[in-house]
């Protein structure tokens, strides 16, 4: 009986000292900032490089999408202006027109003026080849935003392996001292980057997709209007 309330003493004694430890465990939190930066040089300097590429994203973005805004307004009034003058026979109008008027249309519409007096499948394939030039220019700079979206998931995990070398050279050389809080500290400031790199992938993965669908419109755009254009120089004929 003795030694049986010898081992309950024993035991609530053994949760006592474990309730006082859990209440001594401090709950550690921690900034964003803070964790951006707790990667270490190697680590920093990813995050800085994803940082720029992030930049570089939302300007490209932002100056595609005006660009490409701009391009996709259907301007009524010099569309019946340019068919006012090609049914008057004023070719010399519509050419000052389309010279006035800085837009991908005017420029396709401006190569067919100039060929009035060819035969029809000239006036086509002169408006076609700077079509494609127009479309160029509207492509600009979007491989490089599709490029940032595939790189920048690649350089977060390079982040990655990178912190976990450096957290296990730590954990090598402090030897038989190796404790849980050593090991998931290398392992989450490691993880940080790789979550960096996604967040900055997915933006411009999106934004490249909304650019690609805004300059397929001005593409249906362009077709649709030259299309009218040669309509009414095959009619005018």
């Amino acid at each position: 009986m003795k030694s049986l309330l010898l081992q309950i003493n024993t035991i609530g004694d053994t949760l006592s000292q474990t309730s006082i430890e859990g209440e001594i465990v401090e709950e550690k939190t921690l900034s964003i900032l803070e964790l951006i930066t707790s990667g270490g040089t190697g680590g920093n300097i990813i995050m800085i490089t994803l940082g720029v590429l992030s930049i570089i994203s939302v300007y490209l973005f932002i100056e595609r999408y005006s660009t490409l805004k701009k391009a996709s307004r259907k301007d009524a009034s010099f569309l019946n202006s340019i068919k006012n003058y090609i049914q008057d026979n004023d070719v010399k109008a519509a050419k000052t027109l389309c010279k006035n008027t800085d837009t991908s249309i005017s420029r396709m519409l401006e190569k067919g003026i100039d060929r009035m007096d060819k035969p029809m499948t000239d006036i086509s394939a002169a408006i076609e080849n700077q079509g494609k030039l127009e479309v160029y220019v509207l492509e600009n700079n979007l491989a490089n935003l599709a490029t940032i979206a595939g790189a920048a998931p690649m350089i977060g995990f390079l982040g990655t392996v990178i912190g976990m070398i450096v957290a296990f050279h730590e954990m090598a050389s402090a030897g038989g001292n190796i404790d849980i809080e050593m090991l998931s500290k290398g392992i989450y400031t490691a993880m940080v980057t790789t979550v960096a790199g996604l967040v900055v992938g997915i933006i411009a993965y999106i934004a490249y997709n909304v650019l690609v669908t805004k300059v397929e419109k001005v593409v249906f755009l362009l077709e649709t209007t030259t299309t009218d254009f040669m309509d009414l120089i095959h009619n005018n004929k």
